[in-house]
């Protein structure tokens, strides 16, 4: 089994421990994250996804998922991080419009 990206171990990680309105600092994202000794690399993905649409940055407080944009974050998770649609679907429970994502 291939091991996942660190971008995409720190999604799959602010997804397990999403709380809306509870955004995660990059110290705690990372300590919780499978992106083993790969910290340098982790705290670039992390500045990287600040600026992502499905992301909302709360500068000190930290980055929280944006669920306005959940169809973006689902193409990521669809086409970079190979998770297949029904774990998207099982994982991603406030997108609303996941029955007419175009996984196309």
């Amino acid at each position: 089994m291939e091991k996942p990206s660190v971008k995409c171990a720190l999604l799959a990680t602010m997804i397990a421990k999403h709380k809306w309105g509870t955004p995660i600092t990059e110290e705690a994202l990372l300590s919780l994250s499978a992106i083993g000794d790969d910290y340098p690399t982790a705290s670039e993905v992390y500045a990287n996804l600040r600026s992502e649409p499905y992301i909302t940055h709360r500068g000190n407080r930290g980055i929280e998922l944006n669920k306005s944009n959940f169809d973006d974050l689902a193409d990521v998770l669809y086409y970079e991080c190979r998770w297949e649609a029904w774990e998207i679907k099982s994982r991603l429970k406030h997108y609303e419009g996941i029955d007419n994502h175009d996984w196309a």
